[in-house]
């Protein structure tokens, strides 16, 4: 049988080494999660391992998708998050606050998000206005 991607003997040793399967407990997790650590401890990496690194990383990736939930945050974390997730500063939300001090003091809690401020947040952000509400 031949497949039509090319293999080397130093990928098929690293897959001798620490065959990759789907996880399915914590264990494999950490397990997984080692061999990762080793590879990339190991500085510059060759294709095979870039190759075999890429194979662990998308396995943990589907793993913790399915086994370990984003928190649900709302209200001024859910700001603080988009923030800076989108790498943007006080200044950039001045059209929404009307101040810098006044954005100041939303994201340190000294004031509160009015309905007006969170129906532009939300579409600023191009998100539900429920986002920032407590479910």
């Amino acid at each position: 049988m031949t497949f039509a991607t090319p293999s080397t003997n130093a990928y098929i040793e690293l897959l001798k080494t620490f065959p990759p399967r789907p996880i399915t407990s914590e264990e494999e997790l950490t397990a997984t999660q080692k061999v990762i650590d080793l590879l990339i401890d190991k500085g510059e990496l060759t294709p095979d391992e870039q190759d075999y690194l890429n194979v662990l990383g998308t396995l943990v990736y589907e793993y913790e998708e399915k086994h370990k939930p984003i928190p649900d945050i709302h209200g001024i974390e859910l700001l603080k998050a988009l923030i800076a997730e989108l790498g943007l500063r006080q200044k950039d939300l001045i059209p929404i606050f009307k101040t810098e001090s006044i954005v100041s003091e939303v994201l340190s809690g000294q004031r509160n998000l009015t309905v007006n401020h969170i129906r532009q947040l939300a579409e600023f952000f191009h998100i539900s206005p429920a986002a920032f509400f407590e479910a």
